[in-house]
């Protein structure tokens, strides 16, 4: 049981990435992204998994040294209930990402690509999520500053002739 729980955890996740990726503009695709009830299919499998280690994995958590971690995941069941947590976050993540960039007006030709990324490597993924949002940020505060200004000096203008 532990390795089908192991292998069905992505296919959990992946509807909703498919969503993301390939059905970026559809307004369900927003909808159903919203919510973080998404991921309790996969809370589901970690808890069933984790259970059945739980001392393990309390020792892990309350005591984290790389050894303890290193004995959890040599278990099948720690190793699988880590999985369902990874799955689970990564996933969050990504919603994040694909709702922070629908704000933004990122393309969904940049997301798309950004968001397999994170998939696979959701550390780096997020690193590059975060300098975009960083700079798409600053380039709407700067031209907000120079509307801002123009409208100050037709104001000023204006006053002047008053």
């Amino acid at each position: 049981m532990t390795g089908a729980l192991f292998e069905i955890t992505f296919y959990l996740a992946a509807p909703f990435w498919l969503l993301m990726i390939f059905a970026p503009t559809w307004s369900v695709t927003t909808r159903i992204v919203s919510s973080p009830l998404t991921v309790l299919p996969l809370l589901a499998v970690y808890t069933v998994l984790a259970v059945q280690v739980f001392p393990e994995l309390w020792t892990a958590v309350s005591s984290p040294d790389i050894d303890t971690f290193r004995e959890l995941a040599a278990l099948a069941e720690g190793a699988g209930a880590l999985w369902a947590q990874v799955i689970a976050w990564d996933l969050l993540v990504g919603q994040w990402m694909f709702l922070q960039s629908r704000k933004l007006g990122l393309s969904p030709w940049l997301m798309g690509p950004l968001l397999v990324f994170t998939i696979l490597l959701s550390p780096f993924g997020l690193l590059v999520f975060l300098a975009l949002r960083a700079v798409r940020q600053g380039a709407g505060r700067r031209g907000a500053g120079r509307r801002g200004a123009g409208r100050r000096s037709a104001d000023q203008s204006r006053e002047q002739e008053g």
